[in-house]
């Protein structure tokens, strides 16, 4: 087998690799969005106790779902990836500072976010550099 084959299978393998771990990342953070978004009590008590208010819960189901959406769309999903990473660095951040509850979830999904990001960093930065141009 040459050495061209085997780093293209490699490539391939490690493609499929991270579709999989963006698959499952996206279950597991639409999970976490429907229950904000459905006015679950448990959501309910938890944003009332952060002491923001109720519209917060909106807001951050409704940017879970869209990073859900994101990290299944090819084009978007390094973007998804980074915009999920900052939603869950303030989530940490929460669960640490200000409901003194173990950050573990959420740290887990930000260091997965964050290795799917760099990854995907290159249609990131294609993506910013589309923009810039308009």
């Amino acid at each position: 087998m040459s050495s061209t084959m085997t780093t293209a299978r490699k490539a391939r393998t490690g493609s499929v690799a991270l579709w999989v771990v963006q698959v499952v990342l996206a279950a597991m953070i639409a999970m976490a969005a429907l229950p904000k978004l459905s006015g679950d009590q448990v959501m309910v008590d938890i944003f009332d106790a952060v002491g923001v208010g109720q519209w917060l819960r909106y807001v951050v189901g409704v940017l879970e779902l869209a990073g859900t959406i994101g990290l299944l769309v090819p084009r978007l999903c390094g973007l998804a990836a980074l915009g999920l990473s900052l939603l869950l660095v303030g989530a940490t951040l929460t669960n640490i500072l200000v409901l003194g509850a173990s950050p573990a979830i959420p740290l887990g999904y930000l260091l997965v976010a964050a290795g799917i990001a760099w990854f995907r960093r290159t249609s990131v930065l294609a993506l910013v550099r589309a923009a810039v141009r308009r």
